[in-house]
């Protein structure tokens, strides 16, 4: 009877248990409302908030402004300071008024404790033309650095040969795609890191998009396929320099000891994906010097590819344009350097890829060499 009555009583917790949280779920009401919101100078727009289910009476919804990039936000745009939700409906919405250019963000709280609260950031520019250019700029850039590897890739299989193509220059280029591969997927898929960005930066620009991720594993999926490649071809006796193995283990070593103190809680998980990023940024300022070095040293640029050259200077030079058009649209001059990584990849690679053209085109151009016809002699 004693364990009958333990079971009756285990059984009965549970269902009580089940019950609390069935109760929980069912009274929890989310608020649905537009993550993003953009405006141009001196334009309304219509807002609509749902919930996910209807209430039993009246919510007042408040707007609660959390971050402004200019010290009074009205100035930015005009918001309501409430917004009701009447019974039994599950949308409401509510009118913006915008003025300059800037950033408003602006939490929606209500006055029933089992609505969720939800975030909109707004986004006022200068001109809606500058963001489908500043869109259309970065799709060029996007292909131009994209399509950068083919030619590399093509040249070493046409000639079954890697010579001319730097070893330090592929071990650095393999490293910092990685490093660069681990903070966009990161920062763009794990919500947690995304959360933590967020509760850092209050305005909630994510400064890495779809083309981000893409990019930074198609180009680590062609930095293996060159190592591949070097591995297989022809090498000249090349291998990789005790200099960049030293550079390598600094890097590395640094990724290790970020992972230790993330997992002991040391430093936050978006400082160690940051740390990713500089070790990125690093190899970016380095990683061209072997490969110009090597093409001095030859007085030749054979063996290594000028349509990658002229692909990347495109792209680095429409990135840097980009950036500079965004910065104009939203007023907002630190979004150049917000991403550190992004702007030193496309700055050092546009200075390098200028001293390769000069090397290629200017300094050791191939001279056509004429064979000496022998006179010919009258019979």
């Amino acid at each position: 009877m004693a364990g009958l009555d333990s079971t009756k009583t285990w059984l009965s917790a549970q269902l009580l248990v089940f019950w609390m949280l069935s109760n929980i779920s069912e009274s929890t009401v989310c608020l649905n409302a537009p993550d993003a919101v953009m405006l141009e100078e001196n334009s309304r727009a219509s807002i609509i908030v749902t919930s996910s289910s209807a209430g039993n009476q009246s919510t007042v919804i408040y707007l609660n402004i959390t971050y402004s990039s200019r010290r009074n936000y009205s100035s930015v745009i005009t918001l309501p300071e409430q917004v009701l939700l009447p019974e039994e409906a599950t949308s409401v919405s509510f009118p913006v008024t915008s003025h300059e250019v800037g950033q408003v963000t602006t939490y929606l709280l209500s006055n029933s404790s089992n609505l969720t609260r939800s975030r909109i950031h707004f986004t006022v520019i200068h001109s809606r033309v500058l963001l489908v250019v500043s869109e259309a700029i970065g799709w060029i850039y996007f292909v131009a650095w994209s399509v950068s590897f083919y030619p590399q890739a093509w040249e070493n299989w046409r000639r079954k040969s890697v010579v001319g193509l730097n070893f330090d220059f592929l071990a650095l280029n393999l490293t910092g795609f990685i490093a660069y591969s681990v903070f966009n997927v990161g920062l763009f898929w794990v919500p947690y890191i995304k959360e933590l960005f967020l509760e850092k930066n209050p305005n909630g620009i994510n400064p890495v998009s779809a083309s981000d991720v893409f990019f930074s594993l198609h180009a680590l999926l062609f930095c293996v396929l060159y190592v591949s490649q070097a591995v297989g071809y022809e090498k000249g006796g090349q291998r990789v320099s005790w200099t960049a193995r030293f550079l390598l283990l600094i890097g590395w070593t640094f990724a290790v000891v970020s992972l230790f103190l993330a997992v002991a809680k040391q430093i936050t998980w978006l400082d160690f994906l940051y740390f990713f990023s500089y070790i990125k940024l690093a190899v970016t300022l380095v990683k061209y010097v072997p490969q110009a070095y090597m093409n001095y040293r030859r007085q030749s640029t054979e063996g290594w590819s000028i349509g990658n050259v002229l692909l990347d200077f495109t792209g680095g030079g429409f990135s840097i344009l980009q950036m500079i058009i965004q910065s104009y649209n939203n007023d907002e001059w630190m979004l150049v350097f917000g991403d550190p990584t992004k702007f030193g990849l496309g700055l050092f690679s546009v200075l390098f890829d200028i001293i390769f053209m000069i090397q290629h085109y200017c300094l050791y151009r191939r001279v056509r060499r004429y064979e000496a016809v022998p006179d010919l002699q009258d019979d």
